[in-house]
């Protein structure tokens, strides 16, 4: 019988909150993924040794794929003059597909160098 409503079951339910920051992830490549155009994505200086363990972690699990699939549709896109601005926002994807815990998308007309 599960034993509910104490923050040990949290962590250890595979559907708590243990995977929080990992669909918060996601949902920042799909933001971005959704209009790059006038967006770039930056590091957060205040992101600790958990964005670092997670990062990790989703390299392994899930990074490595979807950077290869913005790869092939990149490609692909550029075959077609038309396709072009789409290949380089493909190209663009790539990092954040690797390691998006710790990052920021912020738009390109404001001041991030001194973030």
């Amino acid at each position: 019988m599960r034993s509910g409503g104490t923050a040990t079951h949290l962590w250890r339910d595979p559907e708590g909150c243990g995977t929080i920051p990992f669909g918060i992830a996601a949902f920042r490549i799909g933001i971005y993924a959704l209009w790059p155009f006038g967006h770039t994505t930056v590091e957060r200086h205040d992101a600790g040794a958990p964005s670092c363990v997670g990062n990790v972690l989703w390299l392994v699990l899930a990074g490595w794929w979807l950077a290869l699939a913005h790869i092939a549709t990149g490609i692909a896109m550029c075959i077609a003059i038309i396709g072009i601005p789409f290949g380089i926002a493909n190209f663009k994807l790539i990092p954040i597909s690797l390691f998006p815990l710790g990052r920021e998308i912020v738009r390109t007309d404001q001041p991030f160098a001194g973030r």
